[in-house]
């Protein structure tokens, strides 16, 4: 064999061996995708206007941000107790009383680094490789990436405008007891779609999962957004859920990597070990502006109120664009949008408007596969004239 020749077969013998696992082979979060190519444009001089990614354009509280500094100076910041600052989860269960009525016990509390901590630790600690996990769809698109990492199955609980997007018990029981899915993960308010889950409807969800003999686990992360009803929580209705939450939306601290869960007692120390392992302690400065968040409450609401004004002009403006088919915008800060009329191929929508617009938003398919064609989310967490010229350039360019 010619020495070229065998080099060459070496080679591809050393890249086969060297290839990714098989568990990265993962979709992409295209959220991120669309985040990185409008970022590109600004740096490049472009005027981009921001409607892809759920983040807050405001800072973190003056509290938050005060605090911080006081604990920065005062000393070195090291590891805290894996499942968090024995004060920060004190202080959450507060929350759960003065919010909700609901009694829960620090021990309970799980702080994490962020939300996204939250959905792995939950699954590692619920379920074996193999189990099936009910999953919303349309849904946030990292419960079924993070899922299949870890070996599960995700079961899809398809729902669609009729149904104000929120599956039936019906469905959920069927999941669970035919499809063979041990645990169901629900939102509300729901991302992409800002709609959220009727109470009676909620209840009877988790009641759902548990005459199936499943895990329910509630993605609380928007509440405090929400512009009729107030949003429950899952503790309302089970000591045994599992609540993930975050201090990334309401409480505008995104890039600070903090969020928290509540789980049932008998689980603590086993979420406890998996914290221990993985992550050591969620980050201690971080932790230490979360615990000062809850005194915020004031200058939270003026960020809140932020959202009121941009939904309400973008649910009058954004129709007069041609994106008339929207979701009902109950809470977060997003508007799910059918544009079947305009296109079947969201991403490449979404890729043509960024491009000649500015605009940037998010396609459909990162949030449903299939149905996602043909569907579009807007964020509207930006300031008011953002949004508002964001509308008109939408106006303009559908109207060529």
């Amino acid at each position: 064999m010619a020495m070229d020749q065998e080099g060459s077969l070496l080679a591809e013998v050393s890249a086969a061996q060297l290839a990714p696992s098989l568990r990265s082979a993962i979709g992409a979060f295209v959220v991120m995708d669309v985040m990185r190519e409008a970022n590109a444009r600004q740096a490049a001089g472009e005027d981009v206007i921001h409607m892809e990614v759920g983040q807050p354009g405001t800072p973190a509280p003056r509290l938050v941000r005060e605090a911080v500094k006081r604990e920065i100076d005062r000393g070195p910041l090291g590891y805290t107790d894996a499942l968090g600052l024995p004060a920060l989860r004190e202080r959450i269960a507060q929350h759960y009383q003065d919010t909700y009525k609901a009694s829960i016990s620090p021990a309970r509390i799980v702080v994490t680094t962020g939300s996204s901590a939250g959905f792995l630790l939950a699954f590692l600690a619920l379920l074996n490789p193999g189990d099936g996990i009910a999953l919303p769809q349309p849904g946030y698109p990292c419960y079924r990436q993070i899922a299949r990492v870890l070996g599960l199955r995700p079961i899809y609980l398809p729902a669609g405008l009729d149904a104000r997007f929120a599956p039936s018990p019906k469905t959920l029981g069927t999941a669970m007891s035919e499809a063979g899915a041990r645990a169901a993960l629900l939102a509300s308010p729901a991302n992409p779609t800002g709609t959220m889950i009727a109470p009676a409807q909620f209840a009877s969800l988790v009641q759902a999962a548990k005459d199936a003999g499943g895990w329910f686990i509630s993605d609380e992360i928007y509440h405090g957004l929400t512009y009729a009803a107030d949003a429950v929580t899952a503790l309302s209705f089970s000591d045994e859920a599992i609540v993930i939450n975050s201090f990334s939306k309401y409480f505008s601290m995104t890039g600070w990597r903090i969020g928290w869960m509540a789980v049932p007692e008998r689980l603590i120390r086993v979420f406890e070990r998996l914290a221990q392992n993985l992550y050591i302690s969620p980050p201690a400065v971080s932790q230490f502006g979360a615990l000062a968040a809850f005194d915020a409450a004031e200058e939270l609401e003026v960020y809140k109120g932020v959202y009121v004004r941009n939904r309400e002009m973008l649910l009058e403006e954004l129709p007069k664009a041609g994106f008339g088919m929207l979701a009902p915008a109950d809470g977060a800060f997003y508007l799910y949008a059918d544009i079947a009329r305009l296109t079947n191929d969201s991403e490449a929508f979404v890729r043509r408007m960024l491009k000649e617009t500015g605009v940037a938003a998010t396609p459909g398919v990162d949030f449903d596969e299939a149905a996602g064609r043909h569907f579009l989310r807007f964020s509207y967490a930006g300031t008011f004239d953002h949004m508002r010229e964001a509308a008109r350039r939408l106006k303009n360019w559908t109207a060529r």
